[in-house]
């Protein structure tokens, strides 16, 4: 009972004095300019962070002396920070409150708190804060790790910085990145490449709709889950990626259909192919408001031999059947007012016989929310029938 009333006597003793010091203590801080909480950040304004996430760092907050402060070493005790009080107690010196430099999302223990999904590090009010993501966040592939053929190997960078070289003898999938890239493409393009030639081999997320630093290939996964890197690697570079997608709800806003039809000079089966590729290589594209998206680069048509193919006469080897489904994406995208999508005429012919069906045409959303393309095809032969379908997405 005796000690109770000494730790309770203590206690009322350091607030008394707290209440005396508070006024000079006020006073003498004005002196001095208050510390910027990007000074306490553990890592860079702007980087991507999730819940959880340590955002401050300790040894960076400022001290000041704990006569000037008292009512700081009082908050230890109410926060259960028993060491950092007995140092104070000790050095006659104690950190700056946490909640003094940063917002609610971030704790008194310097961590991110209150939000679902991929934060951002930011200064809001002068103070530390972590931004929650919007309800829909897109950046672009961009590329991040380029290989450039050298005299006896390869060199290669990551963001304009040289990280290693591998000579001729040690080029292997242990040793060249192969996300995007084969070994087997790797090699054909360095055996076929002159030294000074470079080849891009991984990519990241830049331009993020929410203004957020890059986030690098090895990031992606954490921050955004694998399906997003699944669909980076389906799409070429410059692609708009969906990083977050926090929609409550999506709905149907566009429909259309066409159909194969015969054309047995050009090999109906290899014609209703193609149009299956070409379904295939749209279905599942996302773009984000206000952004123009191809088609996956990872599709394969099948050339069929057409006489008028060249102007010389000689013909040649063209994807015949990428024009029904063309029509079908076309239709579906301008019966809700976007434009003619790039690539594309406006005719029956609707992919030019020099156009990839999928990597040379792109479809502008210009609407404000993501929509997400969806194609699939019925039937076989000159009577498949080619659906699109255009979804919304909804905050």
């Amino acid at each position: 009972m005796v000690n109770l009333k000494k730790s309770f006597v203590g206690i009322l003793l350091l607030i008394i004095l707290a209440v005396a010091m508070y006024p000079l203590g006020n006073m003498i801080e004005d002196q001095f300019p208050a510390q910027k909480p990007n000074e306490i950040a553990s890592t860079d304004l702007g980087n991507t962070v999730l819940a959880g996430t340590k955002v401050v760092d300790d040894s960076k907050v400022r001290k000041t002396s704990s006569i000037y402060h008292p009512d700081y070493i009082i908050d230890l005790i109410f926060e259960g920070k028993y060491l950092k009080f007995f140092t104070a107690l000790s050095t006659g010196t104690v950190e700056t409150p946490f909640q003094e430099i940063t917002g609610e999302t971030i704790s008194s223990q310097g961590t991110a708190q209150g939000f679902e999904g991929p934060g951002y590090l930011t200064v809001r009010d002068d103070k530390l804060v972590v931004s929650p993501p919007d309800t829909f966040v897109w950046g672009f592939k961009t590329p991040y790790t380029i290989g450039v053929k050298t005299k006896n190997g390869l060199e290669i960078r990551e963001n304009g910085n040289t990280v290693k070289t591998v000579s001729l003898s040690d080029m292997s999938n242990s040793t060249i990145p192969h996300d995007y890239v084969s070994f087997k493409n790797f090699e054909k393009w360095y055996n076929k490449s002159d030294v000074g030639d470079n080849i891009t081999l991984d990519y990241q997320i830049s331009r993020f709709s929410d203004g957020r630093n890059p986030v690098t290939p090895s990031q992606i996964v954490t921050y955004f889950g694998a399906g997003v890197k699944d669909y980076m690697k389906q799409y070429p570079g410059g692609t708009p990626v969906m990083a977050y997608n926090g929609a409550t709800s999506q709905q149907v806003i566009s429909s259309a259909v066409d159909s194969m039809g015969s054309y047995p000079e050009y090999d109906d089966n290899t014609r209703a192919l193609n149009g299956k590729q070409f379904a295939i290589g749209w279905n599942g594209t996302i773009i984000p408001p206000h952004t123009a998206s191809s088609g996956k680069d990872d599709i394969t048509f099948y050339g069929v031999y057409d006489k008028n193919a060249s102007g010389d006469g000689k013909g040649g080897y063209v994807s015949h059947g990428a024009c029904p489904p063309g029509r079908s994406l076309r239709s579906a995208v301008m019966k809700i007012g976007f434009p003619l999508p790039r690539g594309m005429s406006g005719g029956y012919y609707s992919v030019a016989i020099e156009s990839h069906p999928t990597t040379d045409i792109f479809v502008n959303n210009t609407s404000d929310f993501p929509v997400q393309i969806i194609m699939w095809t019925q039937g076989s032969g000159a009577s498949m029938r080619i659906y699109t379908q255009v979804i919304q997405f909804l905050p």
